[in-house]
């Protein structure tokens, strides 16, 4: 595998990717992304932005192993994707954890379900240093009741990490927090990556949270979604231990720029609808702006 743009070692690299969902009580094929080409660095934190249906899921769902493409390839460290593999993870919006299990059987469940050639001293370790790592350090013992919503996800997030995957796979997971939480988990999930060189594909519909992690952001069109455009985020890091990232030189003009393009691709949405074939306006624009437009 010969290494990529600025010396960049490619590690997800997919090529006229066509893929999509049998829709069975309609009878018929919905094609979710089409002709996707786009390649994912070593060491990489890559967001997906685009308008609610585009096929930013499932495009992390084929890097995952869950879905299969109809056309193209995708290949991870220079093989095939033919189904999941322990070298990914995936951290969901919805938390995911087990209601009957503390956060360290939480965290260790992964351990259960595949061999990954450690012993039981040292799954224990890893578990306590990514429970430590999230912030979760004194609460091994509590049950996801006695927790918060945002202290769920890092269940989730220290359940993806602690198998050490070369990939993290990230579906909107501070979606469904309030704003004090997600900023601070975002904070956490930055200083993460930052000390581990975690490659991470991460999907958000916050304009706002793509510049705050993102080394790239890539704009899908609406369904079928393709790539719009690959926009590089040249804010240096840590971005968010300290001060206002809003208050950077760039930092508007790259939030200028991306809410353009997904209120294009929102606009080109509400005129398929008009001809009777989309879904519609008010859905393509499902964005999280932080108040409104620019």
């Amino acid at each position: 595998m010969t290494a990529g743009q600025n010396g960049a070692r490619p590690l997800i690299v997919a090529e006229n990717l066509v893929c999509g969902y049998e829709l069975e009580r309609e009878r018929k094929l919905l094609t979710a992304l089409t002709n996707i080409n786009l390649t994912v660095n070593e060491g990489e934190f890559l967001v997906l932005v685009g308008p609610s249906g585009c096929g930013k899921t499932t495009f992390i769902n084929v890097i995952a192993g869950l879905l299969k493409p109809w056309q193209g390839t995708i290949s991870f460290n220079g093989k095939a994707i033919e189904g999941p593999g322990k070298d990914r993870a995936m951290v969901f919006q919805d938390y995911a954890v087990m209601p009957w299990r503390t956060v360290e059987h939480n965290v260790r469940l992964p351990f259960e379900f595949r061999e990954f050639g450690v012993t039981r001293d040292q799954q224990r370790e890893r578990v306590q240093r990514v429970i430590d790592a999230v912030g979760l350090t004194g609460f091994e013992s509590s049950y996801p009741h006695e927790l918060s919503g945002g202290m769920r996800q890092r269940v989730g997030i220290a359940r993806a990490l602690v198998t050490s995957p070369k990939v993290l796979l990230a579906d909107e997971p501070f979606g469904a927090l309030d704003a004090m939480t997600r900023e601070v988990l975002q904070g956490q999930l930055e200083a993460l990556v930052m000390e581990s060189k975690q490659t991470v594909v991460f999907i958000t519909h916050s304009i706002d949270e793509a510049i705050s992690l993102g080394d790239r952001i890539v704009v899908i069109s609406q369904r079928p979604g393709t790539v719009r455009e690959i926009v590089d985020v040249d804010i240096e890091r840590p971005r968010l231990a300290e001060g206002e990232i809003t208050s950077h030189p760039r930092y508007g003009e790259l939030r200028e720029h991306l809410w353009s393009l997904v209120k294009d691709e929102a606009m080109e949405g509400q005129r398929v609808d008009n001809s009777g074939q989309g879904g519609g306006f008010a859905g393509a624009l499902h964005m999280d702006t932080g108040g409104g437009t620019p």
